[in-house]
Order: structure tokens, then sequence, then C-alpha cells
């Protein structure tokens, strides 16, 4: 379909060789993305190639956290403080905005934030000009 980036798992494989995950489970990350990034003709991402690294980064992203998951990393965030003695280790994720939390927690999470931030934005159009005040 026209507009809308379609799923090429042999360049993800070839783009992101480190994320072992079954194509299944890839093509369901694909689907999380697109719930992430809008990837139909109305997109605000207007140039396909940028929407498609856009969508494969994140992709790589979640995919990435799943990985970690079933290897038994659950933790989340940057270490704050560790111990020792009787193991101890605290997590935070510093002073970031609530939605860039759960981007950074990996280098293409971080990357896709940094990428698409011109998004996030505020555009404002004036499409009238104010009512005039005589005085």
């Amino acid at each position: 379909m026209s507009g809308v980036v379609e799923f090429d798992l042999a360049k993800f494989r070839r783009l992101y060789p480190k994320i072992m995950l079954e194509d299944e489970q890839l093509e369901q990350n694909f689907l999380k993305a697109e719930m992430l990034l809008n990837n139909t003709p109305k997109s605000c991402v207007t140039k396909i190639k940028e929407r498609e690294m856009l969508l494969l980064l994140l992709v790589a992203h979640i995919s990435m956290l799943q990985q970690r998951v079933e290897d038994g990393n659950t933790a989340t965030g940057r270490i704050a403080s560790a111990s020792e003695g009787s193991v101890s280790v605290s997590f935070d994720y510093g002073t970031l905005a609530n939605n860039e939390k759960w981007f950074v927690q990996t280098p293409f999470g971080a990357e896709y934030w940094q990428l698409t931030a011109k998004y996030r934005s505020v555009r404002y159009t004036m499409t009238r000009f104010p009512m005039r005040v005589r005085r």
C-alpha cells in the first residue's frame, strides 16, 4: 500500500544483528511500533524512508527490552546505587520527562526520542487575524 511502511524482516536483521528474537516476535514488535508511530498516509512523518527508519528503531528498542526480560533482567532505569554485602541495587530515571523514561532504556529508544523531537513541538498556525479593537 502506498504511503505505508511494510516490515522488511531481512533488512531489520541486517541493521540490528544483535537482536536475536524469532521472526514472529519481531513481526509482533513491528505492530507495537505502529501503535506508537502512525504508519498511514496521514502520519506526521511524511517521508517514507524516515518513517521506516523510525519504525525499525522502535522495533529494535521493543525487541531489546523483550530480550532483557527473557534473559531475566526485569530492572528498568539507570543504576542509582549498588551495594555488595547482602546485594542491594536501586534504579531511577533521573530528571526525565515521563514519556522519555520508557525510551531511554535502550540506545535505540534514546535515538528514536532524539530523532522525533521535531514532531513533538507544537506548531501554531494563525488562520484569521484577530478582531480589531478600536481605542
